[in-house]
């Protein structure tokens, strides 16, 4: 790639195989590049798996990405560099951005939930509960200082309160295309959370 990298693998304890993947992939390219973090605990969400894996990032950005093959790097990279922007965020609801694989009731859930955050929070991004995007290192800092969620909700919080602190936010149109393998771990718990974390920052940004 010509790009000095480092692979955070951050594992909730999962029976899915995510663990057993990556000590090989550490077999291949070694613990310099591939770093395996397993968390167990009760309260382990998206944002705690963020500062976990910040503490052990040497590189001036980072790329959060799933793990389940869905999103492709390249993109980012050339985006940033075209306007040095502080994030650089995937956008399925922009330019030819999609979504493949879904059924209707994600796409709905999905497309009702960035629906509602344009119209209370007026984010200036297209997309907000992606979880694709590259960080300026410093920034992903700042803004993990900031944000209170912890589950679904955090992707677009971190999104409000960059508009807040005056960051620039580049877009790219992604495809996304859904996980071959595995099921999501979005039900209807996260729904309700998603929701209350909204009203939440309507009522105080």
């Amino acid at each position: 790639s010509g790009y000095n990298f480092e692979i955070i693998v951050i594992d909730d304890g999962s029976p899915d195989g995510t663990q057993e993947v990556a000590e090989q992939l550490v077999k291949i390219y070694g613990s310099d590049k591939i770093v395996m973090m397993e968390i167990i605990s009760i309260l382990f969400s998206l944002g705690t798996a963020y500062i976990h894996g910040m503490k052990h990032a040497t590189g001036n950005f980072i790329v959060i990405m799933d793990a389940d093959l869905s999103h492709h790097v390249r993109l980012y990279f050339i985006k940033q560099k075209e306007g040095n922007f502080d994030i650089v965020s995937g956008t399925r609801y922009k330019g030819n951005g999609g979504v493949y694989g879904w059924d209707l009731k994600r796409k709905l859930i999905s497309r009702g939930a960035n629906f509602l955050t344009q119209v209370l929070l007026r984010p200036g991004a297209s997309d907000l509960t992606g979880s694709f995007r590259l960080y300026k290192k410093e920034v992903l800092q700042k803004l993990m200082e900031k944000c209170v969620s912890k589950g679904y909700v955090f992707q677009m919080e971190m999104i409000v309160r960059a508009r807040q602190l005056g960051y620039t936010i580049g877009e790219v149109p992604i495809s996304f295309v859904d996980r071959v393998y595995g099921e999501s771990k979005l039900g209807g718990n996260e729904i309700v959370s998603f929701l209350k974390g909204l009203l939440t920052l309507f009522a105080t940004t």
